[in-house]
């Protein structure tokens, strides 16, 4: 069994390297992790948020191996994005950040996502993003283009590339700016000028004039700031690596910064092989979905594949989800009822094989083939009435599925995030009606049995009879070929 003592036996797949290594973290015992969040320019699809999922495993992990965690996820409130949609809705840029980071962190909370340590917006930072730009314009790795424009000279930093292996005359001009206030196309944006027609809150001054931050430059201020010149792992999406994430390094390490040890990035979320986004049409809002499906369904559906692999969304993801979540959370409920509390999940010893699966970069799927060996093992020490060995089970189970978020009866999922009163409710009348089928069954009335407990299938209500008793359930969903 594994305990909760810092290891060094983690291994992840760094992009930079692009191999699994060794994970030792700058501080032994503390890892400071820096996550690219949302930029809030629409409410959340299921895309959007398999990375915070992803990096929420990381998190949990790290901590229960003894890790001192410090998580920054940073918001973008400020972008072309955002000034034109919120142009096109008549809405304040900020108003229009603020509801839809809002609407992020809903989704963050239902799905279970732990806070982050620090969640620092870009307009907060801009005195911090000023210095870092001054230090590069010094050091001669920027300069100014007009009134406002000032930008990186990728051909002052040979190692320019390196993150995605590139060579600087192979790669598409970087959008930002004009290619005539350019020295070279291949230049990205640390400040942008402010432009005709937008709103004059959305600019800041600079010694270089008048504007508003670039993306890459946000982030690598507030990564220095938060965790320092040097930290163990950067992550975000796979379609951040490019241009976003070169940029940060680059620009960071031209400020002589160590940045980032570690880059990791989750895969995406795809449809029909696409990525899932906005501008595809593609998206499934967390929102719309929360609607049709549990929230911890959604989660064991992110959670379930390797951070690295795309997710396929199909309209099975959520069925098998959905029969998968129902098999742990009834095994949970029956056991608990036999075996009592499984008490504190934190200090429980995991199984070594579930231990060995997530310091494999974090390998999900064989993780969760050790839940389902100990669940099976589990489900037949209730068939055998060998409570003991349910006690076992029960706690290896909960132990592990707490790692990933995913406890069934945990403060998340379990009885405690519902209303109880509707639970009690529905207990009581559901209990009558078992009380008058045993009735009816003791008088060999079978007719006015079966009457009942057809009448509490429609309901949704699953009946099991056992040696105690029946006890009651609410019936698994259809599937989209049962509703068919």
């Amino acid at each position: 069994m594994t305990g909760s003592l810092a290891r060094v036996t983690l291994r992840l797949f760094d992009t930079a390297t692009r191999e699994v290594r060794d994970f030792v973290p700058v501080v032994p015992g503390k890892v400071g992790i820096y996550l690219c969040g949302a930029t809030v320019q629409a409410p959340p699809h299921v895309g959007h948020v398999r990375s915070a999922v992803a990096f929420d495993v990381l998190v949990r992990w790290l901590r229960r191996t003894g890790h001192d965690v410090t998580l920054v996820r940073n918001v973008t409130d400020v972008d072309d994005k955002i000034l034109h949609r919120s142009a096109e809705a008549g809405v304040a840029w900020w108003a229009w950040a603020m509801q839809n980071e809002r609407a992020f962190t809903a989704a963050y909370d239902a799905l279970g996502v732990l806070p982050p340590t620090y969640e620092p917006r870009a307009t907060g930072h801009v005195p911090a993003m000023i210095a870092l730009m001054q230090r590069l314009v010094d050091t001669g790795h920027a300069y100014a283009a007009g009134e406002g424009d000032v930008y990186f000279d990728v051909r002052s930093f040979p190692e320019y590339g390196a993150l995605t292996s590139q060579r600087v005359d192979d790669m598409a001009p970087a959008p930002d700016g004009g290619a005539g206030d350019k020295r070279d196309p291949h230049d990205f944006a640390l400040w942008k000028a402010a432009k005709p027609g937008e709103p004059e809150t959305a600019a800041w001054d600079t010694p270089f004039g008048r504007g508003r931050p670039g993306w890459h430059l946000e982030c690598s201020a507030m990564a220095q700031r938060y965790l320092g010149d040097e930290f163990d792992i950067h992550g975000g999406g796979l379609d951040l690596r490019f241009p976003h994430h070169e940029n940060e390094q680059a620009q960071s390490r031209a400020a002589g910064y160590g940045f980032a040890r570690y880059w990791l990035h989750n895969g995406w979320v795809t449809q029909s092989g696409a990525k899932m986004s906005k501008s595809l049409g593609n998206g499934l809002l967390v929102s719309t979905l929360l609607e049709q499906v549990r929230p911890a369904v959604v989660r064991y559906a992110l959670t379930a594949v390797q951070y690295r692999s795309m997710l396929e969304w199909t309209p099975d993801t959520l069925a098998e989800a959905e029969a998968t979540w129902d098999r742990l959370a009834g095994f949970v409920e029956r056991a608990t009822e036999v075996a009592g509390d499984a008490g504190d999940l934190a200090t429980a010893p995991l199984p070594d094989a579930f231990g060995a699966a997530l310091d494999d970069d974090l390998n999900v799927p064989a993780a969760l083939a050790v839940v389902h060996e100990h669940l099976r093992a589990g489900n037949t020490a209730l068939a055998a009435d060998d409570v003991p060995a349910v006690r076992v089970e029960l706690v290896a189970v909960r132990a592990m599925l707490d790692v990933l978020g995913l406890d069934p009866a945990g403060a998340r999922w379990g009885a405690g995030r519902t209303d109880d009163r509707h639970a009690a409710a529905l207990d009581a009348l559901v209990r009558a009606e078992l009380d008058a089928r045993a009735a009816a069954r003791a008088a060999r009335d079978w007719a006015t049995a079966d009457a009942i407990r057809d009448r509490l299938a429609a309901a949704g209500v699953a009946v099991e009879d056992n040696a105690t008793g029946a006890r009651w359930s609410l019936a698994a969903r259809p599937t989209t070929e049962d509703e068919d």
